[in-house]
């Protein structure tokens, strides 16, 4: 663990962060105040991984608006 004051944690933050990776890093401040930084990983998520959404619209309402749709598409395309 690292202690910095809050004037070094600010003159030095790019290596601070970069620390912060492999160990606990605290800032303190003049008045005893102390805050840790912490290093948390991206988390890798699938750009498909959505959140659902609730609607009254059933399955077959759907595949009939695709299939609308790609009529207007074929008529269009004529």
């Amino acid at each position: 663990m690292r202690v910095y004051t809050y004037s070094e944690a600010r003159q030095n933050l790019s290596e601070l962060l970069s620390l912060a990776e492999n160990e606990e890093i605290v800032i303190q401040r003049r008045d005893g105040k102390t805050f840790t930084v912490n290093f948390k990983p991206n988390e890798e998520k699938s750009p498909f991984d959505v959140p659902g959404i609730n609607t009254k619209a059933t399955t077959e309402d759907i595949l009939d608006a695709v299939a609308e749709s790609r009529r207007i598409i074929q008529a269009l395309q004529k």
